[in-house]
């Protein structure tokens, strides 16, 4: 059943009741499986779409500050990779993209610096939801691909892996991507002004002060990661073919290993 559309049987009805605010897994056709110490497989299948989901914040209440954290800046990152992604970016996922990152900006920082806050976990988990709809319509890019093998090898959550490459992947995308991104920053960072660059720049800081803010690690080096890794890493980040066909902009190995050295 690995791969995209693989999976020819029924299934019994579904109903998904996401703890975190972060996959949005509930609402798209994707499950990724761990399949072995360090490797992990998709199947995408519109047989995971769910009959029912069911948003409830008080699920999250306990969900520490960190995960919190990490798989809210995960939705965000759905939400960005959404909107900038090569192939399938269209007016609808472009529609729910905005509106789970307006959700997600907005509530992140309270949710983790009150974790009781059934409003802040509520929109986190609406944002989650549409961030969700929005990359099953418009698939992830390089961001996720870089950081599967970071979560793979080195076992480090989904989330964090994400947020630790994120602003290095949009740096690299800004030749192809600049004009989008300035459009998101609109949401993010809603006083930057200035050109296009600018903006897009902006957008890029205001997401890096944000992991600072909310406290989770911003460097692989934090994570265990050394600088003899980065090969093996980029090798594995070659593999995610799924993923890197949706980038706004062509990743090479040396490309992928510059990313990960900048984090680092």
């Amino acid at each position: 059943m690995y791969g995209i559309g693989n999976v020819k049987s029924a299934r019994l009805p579904l109903i998904q009741i996401p703890t975190t605010a972060g996959t949005g897994s509930e609402v798209t056709p994707i499950s990724i499986v761990t399949t072995g110490a360090t490797t992990k497989m998709g199947v995408v299948s519109p047989q995971l779409y769910a009959d029912i989901a069911i948003l409830d914040a008080e699920l999250t209440v306990g969900l520490p500050a960190k995960v919190t954290a990490a798989t809210g800046i995960d939705a965000m990152v759905h939400a960005i990779e959404a909107y900038t992604t090569r192939l399938k970016k269209n007016p609808l996922s472009d529609t729910l993209a905005r509106q789970a990152l307006g959700l997600l900006a907005n509530n992140l920082v309270t949710a983790c610096e009150d974790g009781k806050n059934l409003q802040a976990r509520q929109a986190m988990l609406l944002g989650s939801m549409l961030a969700g709809q929005s990359f099953a319509n418009a698939p992830c890019a390089a961001v996720h691909a870089l950081a599967y093998p970071i979560g793979g090898i080195f076992h480090v959550p989904h989330g964090l892996s994400n947020s630790l490459v994120l602003p290095h992947v949009l740096r690299f995308n800004l030749p192809e991507a600049v004009v989008l991104y300035a459009e998101l920053a609109e949401i993010v960072a809603p006083d930057a002004q200035g050109s296009v660059e600018a903006r897009a720049t902006a957008l890029i800081a205001a997401m890096e002060q944000m992991a600072s803010q909310v406290g989770i690690e911003t460097q692989l080096s934090q994570v265990g990661i050394a600088a003899s890794d980065l090969d093996r890493l980029a090798d594995d980040a070659m593999l995610q073919t799924r993923l890197l066909t949706n980038n706004p902009r062509e990743v090479s190995r040396a490309d992928a290993r510059a990313i990960y050295a900048a984090a680092l």
